[in-house]
């Protein structure tokens, strides 16, 4: 997929996603390869490439944020994908809901919920 490009600009000390595509993201200015985490405050790599092989281990980052961390969005790749119960269950169990959508609807939702200072992490998977 070739890189798309979102319009928001940086917003200085949040993690605003300004295009993705190509393998990777543009996160606050900066272009960053491969799947990542994005917390408003800063973003990690993440060894994901196959949303079907996910477990809860895959999430201990944002494990570790829980208190930062209200709802994950998951951005599964080029297509939408359904969450397992059971990754649902863990993450819910934790104090966090969890949305699956595309990439592409991952990456719009966060910067939304970012403006609305929400207490949102995003699990993107890279689009190639």
């Amino acid at each position: 997929m070739p890189a798309m490009e979102i319009v928001p600009q940086p917003v200085q000390g949040l993690q605003v996603i300004q295009g993705y595509g190509d393998g990777g993201f543009r996160v606050a200015g900066l272009r960053q390869s491969g799947s990542l985490l994005v917390f408003p405050r800063r973003t990690v790599t993440w060894a994901v490439t196959e949303f079907e092989r996910l477990t809860i281990a895959d999430f201990s980052p944002v494990l570790a944020a829980k208190a930062e961390v209200d709802l994950l969005l998951v951005g599964t790749g080029a297509t939408s994908q359904l969450a397992s119960r059971e990754l649902r269950a863990a993450l819910r169990a934790e104090g966090i809901g969890l949305e699956a959508m595309s990439t592409s609807a991952a990456c719009r939702t966060f910067n939304v919920l970012l403006a609305e200072e929400r207490k949102v992490a995003a699990a993107l998977i890279a689009v190639v």
